[in-house]
């Protein structure tokens, strides 16, 4: 597991000596589960957790949201090795409540299908050699964050 509380992000646009391997996964504002499915024959996504907390502080900050949120985090494996490991942060509001059930889903194929969902800016980081980066998706009158960190196996 990363250990997400204590990253520093910056915009995607100020980040510098990002690897053009990493910055292939980082810079792209399609659907990251459509184009893991297009690279791997097996795609699957392992529900590590996903239960209410609080988020971590710079999730709250980047929300404007301090309540309780789920927090679902994945594993997005690409066969049968894990590719990604994602958190999402999803603030517990009318606006989300479909989203609680969707089990083993991929989230990105419910918000890349859905026209009146728009997402925000992207931010990056890294930790040793995995990079990460993560954006908000506004539903409604809500957001939500989705970090996703992108594992050396993927383009190394």
């Amino acid at each position: 597991m990363i250990k997400t509380q204590d990253l520093l992000w910056q915009n995607l646009d100020q980040a510098r000596g990002v690897p053009d391997d990493a910055m292939y996964w980082l810079d792209d504002s399609r659907s990251l589960t459509a184009k893991l499915k297009t690279k791997f024959d097996d795609f699957a996504v392992n529900v590590v957790s996903q239960t209410q907390l609080k988020p971590h502080q710079n999730e709250s900050d980047v929300l404007g949201f301090k309540g309780d949120s789920v927090i679902r985090e994945v594993e997005l494996l690409g066969d049968t090795q894990v590719m990604v490991f994602a958190r999402s942060v999803i603030p517990i509001t009318k606006d989300t409540k479909d989203l609680l059930s969707i089990g083993s889903k991929p989230l990105g194929e419910v918000l890349f299908n859905d026209p009146t969902i728009t997402r925000g800016q992207l931010q990056v980081t890294h930790t040793g050699n995995t990079w990460g980066r993560r954006s908000t998706f506004n539903i409604g009158s809500t957001k939500l964050l989705v970090s996703e960190f992108f594992l050396e196996a993927l383009y190394a």
